[in-house]
């Protein structure tokens, strides 16, 4: 998967072709098929569940932005 569109209803449309030909077995799987473990890794802090766990997902992505700003 090396490009996804802009466009919302083709996007859409995108994600459901790559579910529906199982080139991905789930919805998560596809949202982080692009992140690299090291990046991962590098943001997570070793948080086994980061970004994953829906409770917890806006203190995550608060973390991660900030994390990556750093980065910068």
């Amino acid at each position: 998967m090396d490009y996804l569109p802009n466009d919302p209803a083709i996007l859409v449309s995108s994600v459901n072709m790559l579910l529906r030909d199982e080139e991905f077995d789930s919805l998560e799987s596809l949202c982080y098929a692009d992140m690299s473990r090291e990046l991962y890794d590098a943001i997570s802090g070793g948080e086994a569940d980061f970004l994953r766990d829906h409770k917890r997902f806006q203190e995550d992505i608060t973390k991660a932005v900030e994390q990556l700003e750093k980065m910068l």
